[in-house]
């Protein structure tokens, strides 16, 4: 996006352009070709959906062309994970590239671990725990329920009188894999009937795609999986900064 004279603009290809992506069949195609992309332009051209789509259709509700209708639908299929993981912007990381992040942005820590050892804060811990149970054993479940993000704001405390930040926090655990947005529902009234806006479902990745997949990487150090997401940009767009890259991405961690 660009502002000029205060206005908000959409970067994009010409109608008639053949390198336009013209469904979200095409977008997912993209996305696993390259291996995660962003939502939005960034400080590195041409990583982004945004300037490989037309610009004509955002926020027109037209399920065949809105690319914002799109990303719903590809959350919705579970092909790719969506979420925001770049720079706290959203965006798309495949099912080949998501144990790479997850073991990067957590730096080796489940969530559990993470607050035992007393890096998680209790906000953190409050929607984890709507999301995350534990069988007899103590083992933990990741629950599959679909709450709506309007719900669960409520059931975890967070809004007038109560917790700060939802948006802030669950933002924050989306950027360390520890959520990902897995689906969009509209509300439904007292009388059965939807209303308003689309609001999204978030999940833990583990009770989308499973534990295993998820940490697939676990057997290497946070740098290595740091080194080969940060060298696989570099590869797809070789004029890109490191600082700009970084910026998307994330800093190296600590191991």
């Amino acid at each position: 996006m660009d502002v000029i004279n205060g206005e908000w603009y959409m970067r994009g290809l010409d109608w008639n352009d053949p390198l336009r992506i013209r469904t979200y069949k095409e977008l997912v195609s993209r996305i696993k070709k390259v291996g995660f992309l962003p939502l939005f332009s960034n400080e590195v051209n041409g990583f982004s959906a945004e300037e490989h789509v037309s610009p004509n259709f955002w926020w027109t509700g037209d399920r065949a062309q809105d690319p914002w209708v799109w990303r719903e639908i590809i959350a919705s299929e579970r092909e790719v994970a969506y979420g925001k993981f770049f720079g706290g912007r959203a965006g798309f990381i495949s099912l080949e590239w998501l144990p790479y992040f997850a073991n990067y942005r957590r730096d080796g820590y489940d969530f559990d671990s993470r607050w035992e050892e007393g890096i998680a804060n209790r906000r953190e811990k409050l929607i984890m725990d709507k999301l995350v149970g534990y069988d007899a054993d103590g083992d933990v479940i990741w629950k599959d329920e679909e709450i709506l993000t309007t719900n669960l704001k409520k059931l975890c405390g967070f809004g007038k009188g109560g917790e700060k930040n939802f948006p802030g926090i669950t933002t924050g655990l989306m950027m360390q894999t520890y959520l990902v947005i897995a689906d969009f529902h509209r509300r439904v009234s007292k009388k059965g009937e939807e209303y308003g806006m689309p609001v999204s479902v978030m999940l833990p990745p583990e009770a989308v795609w499973g534990y295993d997949l998820v940490t697939s990487a676990y057997g290497e150090t946070p740098t290595v999986s740091w080194k080969r997401i940060i060298t696989r940009v570099k590869e797809v767009f070789p004029d890109a900064d490191d600082v700009d890259i970084i910026k998307l991405i994330g800093k190296a961690p600590r191991k």
